[in-house]
């Protein structure tokens, strides 16, 4: 019976052992992909230039690339050094490191360049939208702003002129039929669907002649 006690001790303690051991192994994991993104970050950050911009690709479709050209669902300015800057849900309009913004979503993100924009003018337009809201209703005036509104708002050329007009938003899909989803969305806000008011969206904005697409940035 002792010897038996004994053994079942024995098998606990290593058993606990085992584990402490696959702990350390899946921290070592978790370490390890955090080294890899700010690896890539660091090398990104060697081809960034201020006022690009970081169009996000998403590998199945969802509510906002069902009814938009492209598989884009959300766009963000490369501030500088290492920095982002969009309006994003939950947030707003803020600053965000550059690791946590390619870690927190699946996809990836597409680095693009804006020919004719005066770079650091239309950053530091888009700085003056830190602390508003994000619109979530994608309505043209409601003090909050979205992330395709963020750079349409901001960009201008070396003459101080808007780069980006608004366009027709869009909710339909590609039969001219307003989505069930952006239906019953605006139907639980009260609001009709704002369909061809201006506006703007990711994924035709990633399609205008004056944005340069440029390499994948792989996490």
């Amino acid at each position: 019976m002792k010897k038996q006690s004994l053994f079942v001790k024995k098998q606990c303690l290593f058993i606990k052992k085992d584990c402490s051991f696959e702990r350390k192994l899946s921290g070592l994991g978790k370490t390890l992909g955090l080294f890899l993104v700010f690896a890539v970050c660091a090398a990104c950050q060697t081809t960034l230039r201020t006022g690009d911009l970081l169009f996000h690709v998403v590998e199945q479709g969802n509510a906002i690339t069902a009814v938009t050209p492209a598989m884009t669902d959300h766009v963000a300015i490369y501030a500088g050094r290492g920095m982002v800057l969009e309006a994003y849900p939950g947030i707003g309009v803020a600053l965000t490191p550059l690791p946590v913004v390619l870690s927190r979503s699946s996809g990836h993100y597409v680095t693009a360049r804006v020919g004719e924009a005066d770079r650091r003018q239309s950053v530091a337009n888009a700085r003056a939208y830190i602390g508003l809201p994000y619109d979530s209703l994608f309505l043209p005036t409601t003090g909050a702003v979205y992330c395709s509104e963020l750079v349409q708002l901001s960009y201008v050329d070396r003459r101080g002129h808007p780069i980006f007009s608004a366009i027709p938003m869009s909710f339909h899909d590609s039969t001219g039929t307003i989505t069930p989803f952006w239906q019953q969305f605006y139907q639980r806000h009260g609001l009709g669907v704002p369909e061809g008011e201006p506006g703007t969206n990711p994924g035709e904005l990633s399609q205008r002649r004056q944005v340069k697409m440029g390499s994948r940035i792989i996490k």
